[in-house]
């Protein structure tokens, strides 16, 4: 009796993985033909639940989609694995197992194992080897996509470029199945898999016998010394012979209609840049959960790359079709197509870029200043496995190679908005110096491109960086002398929620007491977080205060009267106060307008440039 029992405490997580997955598949399905209010509000609601998460590192630097891994970790720092483990392949499918995007249950008396390959790459390795590489997936569109890029004979071909270090057989070449048996044959040119010096015997001669016998020409182009993702990838563009350059990780599955969607958006307009929606890939059951329309791509102050609630015009223009491409400010950089002639127009990649990190929003800058435009097709979804953390470590350290890359980018694109970069990111301001940027300067001065803050204007008007037409600094209160702060901690990126509230004002200018106001607009800071109030309670005489995702909505806009120093909520027309309590930790709250000193803040300017 008593085995048994321990079993099923041993299966009791497995159990609770598949019915949460299975829940939000269930959902997500369910939601797929609902109105963009409905959908909006789920996307909010889910938000806030901290249901989309992300995957962070060891080092606290989100690892997000396109963000290339370094060089290969040793077998001592595998526990219990030997580098015969390590270089072996164990591709072992079983029939049905995965099928139809289902998670992978390993049986208890291969737990153990399970643990121990997981740190070979960082996933569930022995889930994704009992997966066929031709497992079925469903099909994740809005209804309205199924018959709108059925015309393809006018479109052009594409080369799908997947570069990869290490990576493990099934993942690889699920990616390439995916492509082949998911794509209509006509447009695909070719399929090129860039090898950044893989160290595995399996991705050697066994990897050129097997793809040697695939149905569309595909190539195993061979870096001998390690290149990094910038310069692999440009490896596999100038080989490239399809009118079109598609980039996939090697951890991707492609979904039907991926392809044609993509194309069709080119075709129209050959300065476009299209992205794929990207779903989850499961790291640890392999279950493919369709991911939320409602996002584009952004970032944060320190210029991680981000996913953030669609601006407020996209959203009225897909009210009309849902099923229709919205544009983004950036992109993740891993899953993109674009017109290979203008990819080598705008300067293909920057060269000097080290490994990963960085070049997505590199080439979102110079595509959107230089004439060009980044867009999200809603028909095109790209499932990818996301990692918690990297299996494998960097030469000088990811924060030497992430920071270095970014001081890159911010020189050589964001004019005076580099100094707010640098300012407030220390790391990266010690390596601007070291930054060799000239050719890239007059590559952008060549192109003619706009400037940072048409950029911002234009491209992402509902931004929360400081500007010269809006407050940018500390929020202090009259009364206590001290600073309103965004809350700290996981939760406040992973669920950008929580109660405002106030702390001692720091000396130094920290990020989480930096607020940027607009007069009758919202209280901005970082990671798109608002100032939040209800517009109308009548559960309690003081309403409480939230720092919560920013929504357009008017709820979060404010003014502030410089006679009274008091912050009047527009909607309710109360004014933000100090709650009652002496808990720092209570969140502030809304009380009609009184004048008295708790209700009075003083806006200190901070310089930003």
């Amino acid at each position: 009796m008593m085995a048994p029992c321990r079993r099923l405490l041993r299966l009791l997580p497995v159990i609770l993985t598949v019915t949460v997955l299975s829940a939000v598949l269930l959902w997500t399905t369910r939601e797929a033909d609902s109105s963009e209010d409905s959908d909006r509000e789920y996307w909010l609601a889910v938000r806030s639940a901290g249901e989309q998460r992300e995957y962070v590192d060891h080092k606290g630097i989100r690892v997000v989609v396109g963000h290339y891994m370094g060089d290969p970790a040793s077998a001592a720092n595998m526990p219990n694995l030997t580098d015969e483990v390590i270089n072996s392949n164990m591709f072992d499918p079983k029939p049905n197992e995965g099928k139809n995007g289902q998670p992978v249950m390993i049986p208890p008396s291969q737990l153990v194992k399970m643990r121990q390959l997981f740190h070979i790459n960082r996933f569930n390795l022995m889930a994704s080897d009992r997966i066929p590489l031709n497992r079925s997936l469903p099909d994740v569109r809005k209804k309205r996509c199924t018959n709108k890029y059925k015309k393809i004979d006018n479109l052009p071909d594409t080369s799908i470029i997947i570069v990869f270090h290490n990576e493990a057989w099934s993942t690889l070449l699920r990616t390439v199945h995916s492509v082949i048996n998911r794509s209509p044959r006509s447009l695909l040119n070719e399929i090129l898999l860039v090898d950044d010096a893989s160290t595995r015997a399996f991705l050697k001669k066994p990897l050129d016998d097997y793809v040697a016998q695939l149905p569309v020409r595909t190539k195993v182009i061979r870096v001998p010394k390690r290149a990094g993702l910038v310069r692999a990838r440009l490896m596999g563009a100038r080989r490239a012979e399809g009118k079109v350059l598609t980039f996939l990780d090697a951890h991707c599955e492609c979904t039907t209609g991926w392809l044609e969607s993509l194309l069709a958006r080119i075709a129209e307009d050959r300065t476009r840049v299209v992205c794929p929606v990207i779903d989850i890939i499961s790291d640890d059951t392999f279950a493919y959960v369709r991911s939320f329309e409602l996002h584009w791509g952004a970032f944060n102050w320190e210029l991680h790359f981000r996913w953030y609630t669609l601006g407020g015009g996209e959203i009225k223009r897909r009210k009309q079709d849902i099923s229709e491409p919205f544009k983004t400010p950036a992109m993740a950089g891993g899953l993109f197509a674009m017109d290979r002639e203008y990819f080598f127009e705008l300067g293909g990649y920057d060269e000097h870029m080290e490994i990963w990190g960085g070049e997505n929003l590199e080439m979102s800058f110079r595509v959107w200043q230089c004439g060009g435009s980044i867009e999200i097709v809603p028909c095109s979804h790209v499932g990818h496995l996301f990692r918690k953390s990297s299996p494998y470590t960097f030469p000088g350290g990811v924060g030497e190679i992430l920071y270095s890359n970014l001081a890159r980018v911010a020189v050589v694109w964001m004019d005076e908005w580099k100094e707010f970069f640098f300012k407030f990111t220390p790391e990266a301001a010690r390596l601007r110096d070291k930054q060799s940027v000239r050719s890239r300067l007059e590559l952008r001065e060549r192109l003619k491109c706009k400037s940072f803050e048409w950029y911002l204007d234009n491209v992402w008007p509902q931004h929360f960086f400081p500007k010269e037409d809006r407050f940018f600094g500390k929020i202090r209160n009259r009364r206590t002398g001290e600073c309103l702060h965004k809350p700290t901690g996981k939760g406040s990126l992973n669920q950008p929620m929580g109660a405002a509230g106030m702390s001692p004002c720091e000396t130094e200018p920290i990020l989480v007491q930096m607020f940027v106001m607009i007069q009758g607009g919202p209280v901005m800071t970082d990671e798109s977080v608002c100032l939040d109030a209800p517009e109308r309670d009548h559960s309690t005489t003081q309403p409480k205060v939230r720092i919560m995702a920013c929504s357009g909505l008017n709820r979060q806009n404010w003014n502030f009267n410089p006679r009274t120093l008091a912050m009047e909520h527009i909607a309710s027309g109360m004014c933000l106060d100090l709650p009652r309590s002496d808990n720092t930790e209570d969140s502030l709250v809304l009380e009609s307008c009184n004048g008295y000193p708790g209700q009075q803040w003083v806006l200190e300017d901070v310089a930003w440039k």
